[in-house]
């Protein structure tokens, strides 16, 4: 087991599958997501495989995410991927989203994946190597109806992703979305 995921929104649906999978091939994982008896759920189930470390933090609070990364990297060294699944949809047609639901899912969808990243990017800048996943939709590209904050906050991780990947290039890091 030499290397370390940090999976953000582990507890159900691509994180919960991504976590399984990783467990498979023993890549040690640290899973955060909101519900505390879900990560534990999945600490146990996983945990005969693999390392699982399970966090509770609000991804969209950069002073929690710096915390928590900074915390995982003591323990561990280095995160050398790190998968941005943490997301929310809380849209409604555009005259009648709410300025709250607007925050909410840019901060969950775009604000917390961009937090992350911005942490652990130097870590693997510094050993030349690092995967950063970060999970879109194709709502993203298309739009749909009654999604106008969910269209936008994966439509600006799409961006981010690209910007990132050309950055990040050269230190042998590939980000994708």
């Amino acid at each position: 087991m030499n290397q370390t995921a940090l999976i953000t929104g582990a507890t159900s649906g691509i994180g919960k599958a991504t976590a399984e999978i990783f467990a498979k091939n023993n890549i040690r994982l640290i899973l955060c997501g909101r519900r505390l008896e879900r990560l534990q759920a999945l600490q146990e189930k996983l945990s005969k495989q693999t390392e699982v470390t399970i966090l509770q933090f609000d991804v969209s609070n950069r002073e929690e995410v710096q915390k928590a990364i900074n915390s995982i990297s003591e323990h561990f060294n280095q995160i050398d991927i790190l998968i941005n699944n943490a997301g929310v949809s809380k849209s409604s047609v555009s005259w009648k989203t709410s300025a709250e639901s607007w925050e909410e899912t840019i901060d969950i969808n775009l604000s917390a994946a961009f937090y992350s990243c911005k942490e652990v990017i130097p870590s693997m800048r510094e050993n030349n190597w690092g995967r950063i996943i970060n999970i879109s939709s194709v709502v993203a590209q298309s739009g749909v109806v009654g999604t106008i904050a969910y269209a936008a906050s994966k439509a600006g991780l799409i961006g981010m992703t690209k910007t990132l990947s050309k950055e990040l290039a050269s230190s042998n890091i590939t980000v994708n979305a």
